[in-house]
């Protein structure tokens, strides 16, 4: 048989001591829950609710520099084309870009 030291020195006291406080812990907070769902229900709303307005407006933000980003794109590539322009010089019938062939 078991004596009482052994179960001290190895644990399971302490082990049935944490299981029956839960199981009273438990059997009072479940029939507690369904108020407690009510109770947070609102808080969870505002808390969707704000997170979806963050979303909008980090979408509009993305949209706003990604429009930037394209005209800035179509000025670079003006600017290139308006270069490659000047940079070619025409000789008689025989058009001469610097770096290519003749």
């Amino acid at each position: 048989m078991a004596k009482v030291d052994d179960l001290l020195k190895n644990g399971t006291s302490l082990g049935v001591a944490i299981g029956l406080g839960a199981a009273v812990i438990a059997a009072a907070i479940v029939p507690a829950l369904p108020v407690i769902a009510r109770a947070g229900r609102p808080a969870a709303r505002a808390a969707i609710k704000s997170g979806l307005a963050l979303v909008e407006r980090g979408r509009e933000v993305m949209a706003e520099a990604s429009e930037e980003l394209e005209d800035l794109l179509a000025e670079v590539r003006a600017e290139l084309q308006q270069e490659r322009k000047a940079q070619s010089v025409n000789v008689g019938d025989v058009e001469v870009v610097p770096g290519g062939e003749e």
